[in-house]
């Protein structure tokens, strides 16, 4: 697809509660809500560059910045961070008077849309989750790149050197399709003085901690076991911030789910493996209910 044949985008805020969210909207049809994910500097729109034009093609798109990234609003209940995010999904919903929509979401944002579905199923249709978080979290310790991606405000706070080791050793298989660029625009985002001063994304802290961070931990959820919605999980075999264990243990937990495992792919795979990503996504939920 070329750039004169995609399908125009719109961009417009919209307030949702306490909130303002920055929303990138394309296409016509079924409602596909872009989830991304957590990393430092992400937005909507960035995270999925590669993939709005092809879906938006048989879908109407609707690509939000998650709360505390890009354009939005930069609060998250840290005590419950996945329920908020849940609820702001809900809401934005609400907002755009869509009744039911598939939702897309990438780690931090697959477990927004994995929480939703299990909060308020009638508001889901289907779900596409690549290697989601909060799969197994408290079953085993960090791994490297969950820790730089938590630790990236912590100590001698934000650095570029930071970013970069994180996207180039943890986020991708294939370092050298990451170019300064990229890693410039990332790096700018995360400087707002609003996110450095309330960072999305952190280790749970304070007397309420190990509370949160068994409610973050959604395979301890007994809800889990009854999600109906038609799920495809795809998760990266060379994925270093989420365990692609996890896959195998959402396809063995949920009713209706697949798992496709994309080789010499890491965390990142809507991007690393747009094709592969495009081609799943569209025949999923494209499909009969």
């Amino acid at each position: 697809m070329t750039a004169n044949t995609a399908p125009p985008r719109t961009e417009h805020t919209v307030e949702v509660g306490r909130r303002q969210i920055f929303v990138t909207e394309a296409g016509e049809g079924a409602p596909v809500v872009l989830l991304h994910g957590g990393g430092p500097g992400a937005t909507g729109a960035s995270n999925y560059s590669r993939n709005i034009d092809a879906l938006a093609t048989k879908f109407r798109v609707i690509v939000p910045d998650m709360p505390g990234y890009g354009r939005s609003s930069k609060d998250i209940d840290q005590s419950d961070p996945f329920g908020d995010l849940a609820m702001f999904v809900r809401g934005l919903l609400d907002e755009l008077d869509v009744e039911r929509a598939h939702l897309v979401g990438n780690s931090y944002g697959g477990a927004a849309a994995l929480r939703l579905a299990m909060d308020r199923p009638d508001r889901v249709g289907k779900l596409i989750l690549m290697g989601p978080g909060g799969i197994g979290t408290t079953r085993a310790l960090p791994t490297k790149g969950l820790n730089s991606l938590l630790g990236y405000y912590g100590g001698d706070g934000p650095t570029k050197q930071k970013l970069s080791e994180f996207i180039r050793e943890y986020l991708v298989y294939d370092a050298s399709a990451i170019d300064d660029e990229l890693i410039e625009l990332r790096y700018q985002a995360s400087i707002q003085p609003d996110v450095v001063a309330n960072p999305p994304l952190r280790r749970p802290s304070g007397p309420t901690a190990l509370r949160t961070v068994l409610r973050m931990d959604l395979t301890r959820d007994r809800r889990l076991a009854s999600v109906q919605a038609p799920t495809l999980v795809i998760w990266g075999a060379d994925d270093q911030v989420n365990r692609p264990a996890g896959g195998p243990t959402l396809a063995k937990t949920m009713p209706n789910c697949d798992l496709y495992v994309a080789a010499r792919t890491g965390h990142w795979v809507q991007w690393e493996r747009a094709d592969l990503f495009n081609d799943l996504a569209s025949t999923f939920l494209g499909g009969a209910q």
